[in-house]
């Protein structure tokens, strides 16, 4: 730490710990007067309290020991979270205990914290306009819990989003002494946007937050005659669909599953009835082939080849319903030709379109066209 020798008095020294040791070494010749020196044991830095709405991490405050804080949630920190009892005459912090106040505004990722408003719990200030953003992991939504709320009628608001502040739909906006019931958002993304103006504060508000799982979409299987490519269903999933050779698609031939209160596709699962078809050969089923058709089923196919071409159509089984169900079959001029209760029939149009109308009534059990 320090060695003297001579007759110049040292300048005050300090130790770093609690422990000194001092050696003295003197030679065979001249001997002079000495030295006369006095310590003080120096008393550790004194305890730093915890900061409003935080904590201290650490309980030891002699020279070089070191403390941390950290703010309860909804709170940030503003100043040093580390500091160090420092040596000297009079022990001392290298900084002042930090402070813990609610901001205006932050991103959150976690899957639960705290909003406040800020200054909370005092007065929020004028002229704010405060954004939180909480964004989470697709499939999941936020339930928002208010346990605090207080702002001026009217003037004093704050919305909540389901998406972003510029392209989200409101939830629902608050105002005035009422504590709000709680919410939730159906988005991984909940966006929630404070006002206030010139005049009157009040203490504002104090929300918890708890993301939960959202439900998945219905399974769209079994997917008759056809095969779904894709498992997930969870929302924002895209599944895709496929018929087998001799069925057409009707619908879209994606999914994807939606955000919202009940989860649902974006569109109607897709029916494996009727279609648009222009090849020049093919084969027509009933839905549901070869098992029988369901109920209440209205198809209609519509066949086109190019011009110059008719369409030869061979029956290889027909067999519905008596006056209840029915196929109807239009030549491309409208003159149709109408099957009803058939066993087997053949008939050549001499148009290069063709109209096909399926028709099922409640009560049919059994069906089976191709």
């Amino acid at each position: 730490m320090s060695q003297r020798n001579g007759t110049t008095i040292p300048q005050l020294l300090n130790s770093t710990s609690n422990n000194l040791f001092l050696t003295f070494q003197s030679d065979i010749s001249v001997s002079s007067a000495g030295f006369h020196l006095e310590y003080t044991g120096l008393d550790s830095c004194p305890e730093p309290l915890p900061p409003s709405n935080g904590q201290r991490v650490g309980d030891r405050y002699t020279v070089g020991d070191m403390v941390s804080f950290q703010c309860d949630q909804g709170f940030s920190l503003q100043g040093n979270a580390y500091i160090t009892c420092m040596p000297g005459p009079v022990r001392r912090w290298n900084y002042p205990v930090p402070l813990c106040i609610a901001q205006c505004g932050g991103s959150m990722t976690d899957f639960s914290s705290v909003i406040l408003s800020p200054g909370f719990p005092g007065n929020y200030q004028s002229s704010l306009d405060c954004t939180w953003r909480v964004q989470l992991p697709i499939g999941f939504g936020i339930h928002l819990q208010f346990l605090n709320f207080s702002t001026e009628p009217v003037h004093d608001y704050l919305e909540v989003r389901s998406g972003t502040l510029e392209t989200g739909t409101v939830i629902d906006r608050f105002s005035g002494p009422m504590v709000p019931s709680s919410l939730f958002s159906t988005t991984h993304e909940t966006t929630l946007f404070f006002h206030s103006d010139y005049s009157q504060n009040k203490p504002g508000f104090h929300i918890v937050y708890q993301a939960y799982e959202l439900q998945r979409c219905p399974d769209p299987r079994p997917f008759q005659n056809g095969i779904v490519i894709g498992q997930d269903y969870s929302v924002g999933m895209t599944v895709s669909f496929e018929c087998l050779p001799g069925y057409t698609l009707l619908g879209e031939p994606s999914l994807t599953c939606l955000h919202g209160v009940s989860r649902n596709w974006n569109h109607p699962i897709p029916p494996l009835c009727g279609g648009n078809i222009t090849s020049m050969n093919g084969t027509i089923y009933s839905p549901g082939h070869p098992a029988e058709y369901p109920h209440f089923q209205d198809c209609m196919w519509t066949v086109r080849v190019p011009p110059g071409y008719g369409i030869y159509i061979n029956f290889s089984l027909f067999e519905t319903e008596k006056e209840f169900d029915f196929l109807e079959i239009f030549d491309g001029d409208c003159v149709f030709l109408f099957y009803m209760w058939v066993s087997i029939k053949v008939c050549i149009q001499t148009y290069n379109h063709t109209l096909l109308l399926f028709k099922v009534e409640f009560g049919g059990i059994v069906g089976q066209i191709y």
